[in-house]
Order: C-alpha cells, then sequence, then structure tokens
C-alpha cells in the first residue's frame, strides 16, 4: 500500500494503455456529450469527446495507482489540455508525473500529491495533458487530541 510518504518528486508511474474503439466512442457520446462529431454525424471523420478521453486516462491511473495507494479524494484539477483527436483504433497509453507532495492544510492525516498525467498515442504524440491533484493518507498519522476531536468520536 503506497501512501503519501512513498510518492517522491519526479516519481514516474506508467499507467499501461487501452485500444479506442469506435463503438466506444459512439457510446460515450449519445451518454455524455452526443456532439454530431463524436457520433459520426457530421462531415468530419468520427473524434472521441474530451472527456472521453479524460475519462480512459481516469481509468489506468486507478489501476495503476489508485487501487495499492491509500488515496481519499481528488481536490481537483488545475489544468486539461486535449491535444490532438483521439480516433477510432488509436492506442493511448498513460503516465503520472509527481510535481510535489505537501502535507494537507486541512487535514492532518493526509498529504497533497500534485502530477501532471498524460495520455499519448503509439508514436508517442500526446493527445491530452493534465495537472491534477490527490490526497493521499499518511503512513503513521496520529491525530491530536483537541477538545474538537474527542478519543470517543474518532474511528478505527
Amino acid at each position: 500500500m503506497r501512501h503519501f510518504e512513498d510518492f517522491r518528486v519526479g516519481d514516474v508511474h506508467e499507467l499501461g494503455s487501452r485500444r479506442i474503439t469506435e463503438a466506444e466512442i459512439r457510446s460515450f457520446a449519445r451518454q455524455y456529450d452526443p456532439q454530431p462529431v463524436h457520433l459520426g454525424r457530421s462531415a468530419q471523420p468520427l473524434i472521441a469527446s474530451g472527456w472521453h478521453v479524460a475519462a480512459v486516462f481516469m481509468r489506468l491511473y486507478v489501476d495503476a495507482v489508485i487501487s495499492g495507494s491509500a488515496a481519499e479524494v481528488s481536490p481537483g484539477l488545475g489544468e486539461l489540455h486535449w491535444l490532438h483527436p483521439v480516433r477510432p483504433g488509436d492506442l493511448l497509453s498513460g503516465r503520472a508525473t509527481v510535481l510535489s507532495t505537501t502535507p494537507s492544510l486541512t487535514r492532518a492525516d493526509c498529504g497533497v500529491v500534485r502530477q501532471r498525467g498524460e495520455l499519448a498515442d503509439a508514436s508517442g504524440r500526446p493527445v491530452m495533458r493534465l495537472l491534477f491533484y490527490g490526497l493521499m493518507r499518511k503512513r503513521d498519522h496520529d491525530p491530536v487530541i483537541t477538545p474538537e476531536v474527542r478519543p470517543d468520536t474518532l474511528r478505527a
């Protein structure tokens, strides 16, 4: 189990890859982003919704990093850029690079890991880049007992 202390600036997490199919592009578009270009109803070639591409990144990140970590929640994104269109048959590979680690200002038992995420196509060309934050639990945190935190309210 990876905790906050195990994330180091410069660490690169390879996330694996996923091939994007025409069926999933259309299915995602029907459910969440029904624009003609994502449904194959425009003069332009079919392309995946950027939100679909972001969801693919998230799935790869959860499988490769979150599932083996003491992750809490994400306090958000700093940036999200779709750099090139994703088309049916594209093989996307992901990576996440740790940019900084900072103790949480609101949760003494956690720290914030700031990372740059990227998906690239088979030629290595980035198709999406984002800056995101994850809240990770610290390994050996002993809560401070204060009037606001009574022993009878602490959970095991």
